[in-house]
């Protein structure tokens, strides 16, 4: 979660002013009861690999400039054929911010601009027709300003729903996160503020009543000591699981529980409280859960808490290593061989500080881009491409913070609309949609999107890609090596990063070892334990020892 752009998005700030003490409306308290329906996914589904999508920005179906839940319908088989197993939707219910989501204003209704929970079925339904799942994510730590009960909270100390948020009569002293000090005079109404929250007005003397936000004032920490809040979130969670979700991505749970001004991050509450998450998520059958958890992902990753956590401090070496660095061609030759094969991959997602999108990370280099690609598509772990990443969609640079990230999909060159909408977009296209396009790449079989769909291709019809072991692994200068086995399968991964040809000895191979190739495609079949790599290449080989 970035902090400051999304405080400074422009939409949000004209949102904020809509926080009164007037009457709240009414929000769904009612407890959810534990309903599962039967999966029609197969056992390990999310082994393959998953869709980051920004609902808004992915397609349009009403004509409103806004990327909506029937639109993303209609690019299911689009999905589908790429080889897509997975989608994880950044947050689809009603929020207060009008563009990323994590501003929650109620958790169990689908945000209006995106469509219904009728909508929401029907993707479900249709995108379980394909064979795809659906994870999306909750936001458990925070509400939006704005939501309703923090609206009945700011009433005072008497009203029901004060505790459901944490307060302090005096600022607490010795607080410092991300530069800004995360306790807010209630009274100064600073939700209204426009600008970065270490800018704030100081409160006056003597003041009293300060909420706590880990992410700024416009987003109230709940109290999830608070049994009642704790059992709002629970029944929500299985508010979306009845109705045939397949899973969470859950959002900043390292901040669930702060102690003190020195133990607010990756407390041992917050690892306890997420595993009861991940407990409750896989009481329904063939459920998946990852978390964002920046600091410890490892430790979240770990089925004793989270069971799935994205794999920051690691995935920048993707895309070093295809920068031709040496260390971070290493890097990913160690990493799984002690890593949990639960971590997920990426090399870039809605956030700048997880880096640019990866057109940019290159600098459009497409012989770069696939050996980036390539080495997180073949991995353990499970891999998540953000929207747009599978046809060379570059980042809106004029624009600040995240929102480059977040433009509209690329669907085609049609001028003033690229395909995602027969309005005015809410945001600026790609500069390079004219030619990196999904129209385009899907008929060109030498494309970035002909290269994704080759590596789905073989995550999806090799079970030891999929789900095998990592095994062998070595870094020789900018070249990488690694075998992926499931039971007598074994598959040969080779990567040359480096601008020259390479040769390389590969060890665990036996010169009588027979390599079947499988990208690229070739009839013949080699053996020994010696590769001649071209450069900026990937060779994967069906392993079979004589």
């Amino acid at each position: 979660m970035n902090l400051t752009l999304r405080f400074r998005d422009a939409s949000f700030a004209a949102l904020l002013a809509t926080v009164t003490t007037a009457q709240a409306q009414p929000v769904d308290l009612s407890p959810v009861p534990l309903q599962p329906p039967p999966s029609v996914l197969p056992e390990g589904w999310h082994h393959g690999a998953f869709m980051e999508i920004f609902v808004r920005a992915y397609q349009d179906s009403d004509g409103d400039g806004i990327g909506d839940l029937r639109g993303l319908i209609s690019r299911l088989d689009y999905l589908k054929e790429l080889g897509v197993k997975g989608l994880w939707l950044m947050p689809i219910q009603r929020n207060a911010d009008g563009d990323h989501g994590y501003a929650t204003s109620e958790f169990r209704s689908v945000a209006p601009e995106y469509g219904t929970l009728a909508d929401f079925d029907e993707l479900i339904k249709q995108a379980h027709a394909r064979g795809i799942g659906v994870v999306m994510d909750y936001v458990i730590n925070h509400s939006a300003a704005q939501h309703p009960l923090f609206v009945e909270a700011l009433k005072g100390k008497g009203n029901p729903y004060r505790d459901w948020f944490v307060w302090s009569d005096v600022p607490p002293a010795g607080w410092d996160i991300w530069d800004k000090y995360p306790w807010y005079h209630a009274a100064a109404r600073p939700w209204l503020f426009q600008g970065h929250p270490k800018d704030l007005p100081k409160p006056p003397p003597g003041a009293t009543g300060f909420y706590f936000g880990t992410f700024g004032p416009h987003m109230p920490d709940f109290n999830l000591r608070n049994p009642q809040v704790l059992e709002y979130h629970l029944s929500s969670l299985r508010f979306w699981l009845n109705r045939g979700l397949d899973g969470y991505r859950l959002d900043a749970v390292p901040h669930m529980i702060e102690n003190d001004a020195v133990r607010w991050n990756d407390q041992p509450e917050s690892r306890r409280l997420t595993k009861q998450l991940q407990d409750l998520i896989k009481q329904y059958p063939h459920r998946y859960v990852v978390c964002e958890a920046t600091a410890e992902p490892a430790a979240y990753g770990d089925p004793a808490v989270c069971g799935g956590a994205f794999s920051f401090g690691y995935t920048q070496h993707f895309v070093g290593a295809a920068r031709g660095d040496a260390l971070s061609v290493q890097k990913l030759a160690e990493f799984y061989r002690t890593a949990s094969p639960t971590m997920a991959t990426f090399v870039s997602n809605h956030d700048i500080f997880a880096g640019q999108r990866l057109w940019d990370q290159v600098g459009g280099d497409l012989a770069r881009y696939r050996v980036a690609a390539a080495g997180y598509l073949l991995q353990p772990g499970t891999p998540f491409i953000y929207y747009g990443e599978e046809v060379g969609q570059a980042g809106v640079m004029q624009l600040e913070g995240d929102l480059p990230l977040r433009s509209p999909m690329s669907w085609s060159a049609a001028p003033g609309s690229v395909g995602f909408t027969t309005g005015t977009p809410f945001r600026p296209f790609a500069p390079n949609a004219e030619a990196f396009n999904a129209a385009a790449a899907t008929k060109d079989p030498t494309s970035l999107h002909a290269f994704y769909k080759a590596m789905l291709g073989l995550r999806n019809s090799r079970p030891s890609i999929a789900k095998g072991s990592f095994e062998a692994s070595f870094a020789d200068g900018l070249v990488l090596g690694f075998q992926r086995r499931l039971g007598i399968e074994r598959s040969l991964v080779v990567i040359n990063y480096g601008t020259r040809a390479a040769m390389v000895r590969v060890p665990g191979l036996a010169a009588s070892d027979r390599l079947q190739p499988l990208y690229p495609a070739r009839a013949d079949a080699t053996t020994g334990d010696t590769l001649t790599l071209a450069p900026q290449s990937i060779q994967v080989f069906d392993l079979q020892a004589r």
